[in-house]
């Protein structure tokens, strides 16, 4: 069964355009409470959001929603994406609602939801919300509305949480950390859990006015962050996305580091800690070099499709800790049960702390492919998969890379876009393969 609303991370799309509307909001909300009423009594769900003006528009309607289908409501206000997860499994929530567009500009956003475990959801159970949404309601009398409430201190206990995957027998003293926040929802939170650890912290990206949200800042926008690590002489910088669900990193030298590299680092830390890592996860966009090093280093690796619910899926499915994406989702399964930005962040400087190392020493194994990527928006309802000249060039240049190189061409599952990727030994032939592939494409 086909999916009409959700996509590869919840539901997206700009604000006031369908299905981002308040009564789509909440159709959703009371449709998602007939799912968790059909499973259980009196259910409740807890609601966090980002820093989008939007926020509170849409907050209201899935409230409200939820209500008329007899379901309670926790508010916790802006709180990341991992925080709500958390808080979801920590308060023995049914459900945890984010409302969210992660990585995008503020005009848009989202929906994302976290099982009572705090994990991504099935795409059955997607299928299942669907279907409700298009029975006709069953408002529930006074007696049995849902009620709602705000809660107090969820940053603070979400902080906490932070902090106690770090080493207890480890600090962050005596580092000066910039940490970039994309004026997201872990303003007030990601610079005082570094703070808290004994780190210097320059804060940025940290003053949302509810428009600003990873405008020229955080994972996605990571020039800043450089550029801010550099003019304050700072050891290492820590940037993430809105939600902060991803996180890139800098070195003392200005160096980015993407979340193919932090992956690998992460599993070399546990094997310099006689830690047995069985395998790691990544998708079919992660660094070709990565799988490489990993193999050579006795870890098997695997690729699922792109998006992190899809590489906790096969982390399940092989009882596998480790795995992530390039955008700097990443996966520790001991640690959390989904993507959590300032969480990997500590993996990483506990790494270097423990090693004594630097991040360019630890990763001194691993040369990332140039890989060439080339977003190419098409006309709605154009059939490209039926392409026979695309297909015949993907053949040429798939031919022409031989074992030294991959091509992928997928649709967005966030953006009406289509995303040609080519990875080569050489950035000159990965280049011309890929503008080949989109030349065509576009034609």
């Amino acid at each position: 069964m086909s999916r009409s609303y959700f996509g590869t991370d919840g539901i997206r799309g700009t604000v006031g355009k369908a299905p981002i509307t308040p009564d789509f909001m909440l159709r959703l909300g009371h449709a998602v409470g007939r799912v968790l009423s059909a499973g259980e009594a009196h259910p409740s769900v807890l609601i966090g959001k980002d820093t989008r003006i939007s926020g509170y528009m849409l907050e209201a309607a899935l409230e409200a929603g939820f209500a008329s289908a007899g379901v309670d409501v926790l508010l916790t206000g802006p709180l990341p994406t991992p925080g709500v997860a958390y808080l979801t499994r920590a308060l023995r929530q049914s459900l945890g609602v984010v409302i969210s567009a992660s990585h995008n500009a503020y005009p848009d956003n989202g929906i994302k939801f976290f099982s009572a475990r705090g994990e991504k959801l099935s795409d059955r159970w997607e299928q299942d919300v669907e279907a409700a949404l298009e029975l006709t309601p069953q408002w529930v009398g006074s007696a049995e509305l849902g009620k709602a409430r705000r809660l107090d201190d969820t940053h603070g206990r979400y902080i906490e949480f932070c902090k106690n995957t770090f080493s207890s027998e480890l600090s962050l003293r005596g580092l000066k950390i910039v940490v970039d926040a994309a004026h997201g929802a872990a303003y007030h939170v990601a610079p005082n859990v570094f703070h808290e650890l004994g780190a210097e912290v320059i804060a940025i990206g940290c003053s949302p006015n509810g428009t600003n949200i990873n405008d020229g800042c955080g994972a996605t926008a990571p020039a800043a962050l450089v550029a801010a690590v550099r003019a304050n002489g700072a050891d290492y910088g820590v940037a993430l996305d809105g939600d902060a669900d991803r996180v890139q990193m800098v070195d003392g030298a200005g160096r980015l580091y993407d979340g193919d590299e932090l992956l690998y680092l992460i599993v070399g830390d546990r094997l310099a800690q006689d830690q047995v890592v069985a395998g790691a996860v990544g998708t079919l966009m992660t660094n070709m070099a990565v799988e490489v090093a990993l193999r050579e280093r006795g870890v098997s690796f695997v690729r699922a499709k792109v998006g992190d619910r899809y590489v906790l899926e096969e982390l399940h499915a092989r009882g596998w800790q480790l795995g992530g994406e390039g955008s700097g989702h990443l996966l520790a399964l001991d640690r959390h049960t989904t993507g959590d930005g300032i969480v990997s962040a500590l993996m990483v400087l506990q790494a270097a702390c423990r090693s004594g190392k630097t991040l360019a020493d630890l990763l001194a194994g691993v040369r990332l492919f140039p890989q060439i990527l080339i977003n190419v928006k098409l006309d709605a309802g154009s059939d490209w998969k039926s392409n026979t000249r695309l297909a015949a060039e993907q053949r040429a240049v798939v031919e022409e890379l031989g074992t030294s190189g991959r091509v992928l061409i997928r649709p967005s599952g966030t953006e009406p876009l289509v995303r040609v990727m080519v990875e080569a030994r050489e950035a000159a032939q990965a280049r011309a393969c890929a503008e080949r592939l989109a030349a065509t494409l576009r034609s």
